[in-house]
């Protein structure tokens, strides 16, 4: 059985889908500090894939197309079904931020009665994100 150690690399990467990936992506990097790592764009512009990090994190993200798997962004659902919870080390200076470049706060800078301190905002099109110092157990070892 395979574990993770805080040395390995991600192996969950969320992809999302959106109306205007080029927008959603520098939208991401100002209010959510993401940088960029990988952008590839078919002849017309779309994204058919990026690929942003944060920290030791990686999202993946593409334009929405009909062709592609059928998938929609929030904003042509007209509701959201699922979020991307994100450990932030300084998450109050992280709130200033998102709120300072436009992130709809959906829930305010808290405190938790599991211990995080945490916030869950709206992305420009819709994707719900929680940022917060939670970090899930580490993985017992079977050493």
């Amino acid at each position: 059985m395979s574990h993770n150690t805080p040395t390995e690399r991600s192996n969950i990467f969320p992809f999302l889908t959106y109306r205007d990936a080029p927008a959603a992506i520098e939208w991401l990097i100002k209010a959510f500090g993401f940088e960029k790592h990988s952008i590839h764009a078919d002849t017309e512009g779309n994204i058919i894939h990026a690929e942003l990090r944060l920290g030791p994190g990686v999202i993946m993200l593409h334009t929405a197309k009909d062709d592609f798997l059928n998938m929609k962004s929030p904003r042509d659902l007209a509701g959201v079904n699922q979020g991307i919870s994100v450990y932030i080390e300084d998450v109050d200076a992280h709130y200033e931020r998102a709120k300072a470049h436009g992130a709809e706060i959906v829930q305010a800078l808290t405190d938790t009665s599991y211990g995080s301190r945490e916030y869950c905002a709206r992305d420009l099109e819709g994707h719900l994100w929680s940022f917060g110092t939670y970090q899930p157990a580490p993985v017992p070892t079977n050493e």
